[in-house]
């Protein structure tokens, strides 16, 4: 999941809520979004394999 930042930079989110914090877990912050896609594939990717 990725957000857009105030700062125009793009973060990555998990799709899953924290159940410690309640929060969804940063998974980087990206300067463009074709990076931010980029590392979310390879997340899903990684969780597979």
């Amino acid at each position: 999941m990725i957000r857009k930042l105030r700062s125009g930079e793009y973060r990555l989110y998990s799709r899953k809520v924290n159940p410690k914090t309640g929060k969804r877990r940063n998974l980087g912050t990206f300067s463009t979004r074709e990076a931010a896609e980029k590392h979310e594939r390879a997340v899903q990717y990684f969780k597979r394999h």
